[in-house]
């Protein structure tokens, strides 16, 4: 599936109309369910073989934060061989205590892996715990930019940030 076809698909599917609250506190009449194309195989599949494009071309792992990045980075694993962590918003407060899950974070560069970014809240509070754990993080890749403040403050915290689409070329797909 070509990039324009797998954007419309995805505005299709996850473009929902209403009142929402974001994690950032914003309100929007406009939302991304991602879920809606992240539980679907063939959609993820299509998605990871896009987002390959997007990884710097040398790091160690891919960290899929909780709960939506943990499909994609699962499915970009399973295209390129590369392994993943799945990353808790907060560190576990039994048994291991880890912050992510599924491999070492001390000394190893990782890349974020996201669903959807507004003001990027999520990711700058996982660099920073992975980063105080001994990891290298300097990339972020996304599904979905909302193009809202959350390019600038990655940006402004020394990331680059790669999202395969956003906001408007979904709208864009959407009207093909």
């Amino acid at each position: 599936m070509n990039k324009s076809d797998l954007g419309k698909v995805i505005y299709d599917i996850s473009n929902i109309k209403g009142e929402f609250i974001l994690r950032s506190g914003q309100v929007t009449t406009e939302y991304f369910d991602k879920y809606l194309f992240e539980v679907d195989p063939l959609i993820l599949a299509e998605i990871a073989e896009h987002m390959i494009n997007n990884l710097p071309q040398k790091f160690d792992q891919l960290a899929g934060l909780e709960m939506g990045g943990i499909p994609l980075a699962t499915a970009i694993s399973l295209k390129t061989g590369c392994p993943s962590l799945f990353v808790r918003k907060e560190a576990k407060q039994y048994g291991t205590c880890k912050i992510a899950e599924g491999g070492v974070i001390e000394g190893a560069e990782l890349v974020i892996i996201e669903d959807v970014v507004t003001s990027g809240g999520a990711i700058l509070d996982a660099v920073q715990a992975l980063r105080s754990r001994g990891a290298t993080v300097n990339h972020v890749c996304c599904v979905i930019d909302r193009e809202s403040t959350g390019r600038n403050n990655l940006e402004k915290a020394g990331l680059t940030f790669t999202p395969l689409f956003t906001k408007s070329e979904l709208e864009s797909y959407a009207k093909l």
